[in-house]
């Protein structure tokens, strides 16, 4: 799957995003460059104009392993709000950044640790921050 789908993210988000970027060491995160591309071909709008299908900083999405056909839940978050939970994934992770603005029925691929891809599809977005008129988390 060479083609990645088009991404959708808010500008509340966007401006957050660039100044996290911005804070960070140079050479500290391995995937910067890869989320900087993100940003920068993302369709930004304002946070009430984003569709309730997207996923968002913040979004709980739940989506189907190709291979193994298991369902995942996790939250995209800011790298601050990681716990051991298992259930909230970091922006600056490689799935974090390929989450960011996919909407429900996207379908993207993503390196697996120890090698090989493993393709996933977005099943539902089941909260969105946006959709909840909740802006400012």
């Amino acid at each position: 799957m060479n083609t990645r789908p088009e991404i959708t993210i808010s500008s509340l988000d966007a401006d957050r995003l660039y100044k996290l970027l911005e804070s960070l060491p140079a050479g500290s995160f391995a995937g910067i460059n890869e989320l900087e591309d993100e940003l920068d071909r993302a369709n930004v709008v304002a946070p009430e104009d984003v569709p309730p299908t997207i996923v968002t900083m913040n979004s709980t999405v739940k989506f189907l392993v190709e291979s193994s056909k298991e369902e995942i839940l996790l939250t995209l978050v800011y790298p601050k709000d990681v716990d051991a939970s298992g259930k909230k994934i970091s922006i600056l992770a490689p799935v974090g950044s390929a989450l960011l603005g996919l909407s429900q029925g996207d379908q993207i691929e993503w390196p697996k640790p120890g090698g090989g891809l493993i393709k996933v599809t977005i099943k539902e977005v089941t909260y969105q921050p946006e959709r909840a008129g909740e802006l400012h988390r």
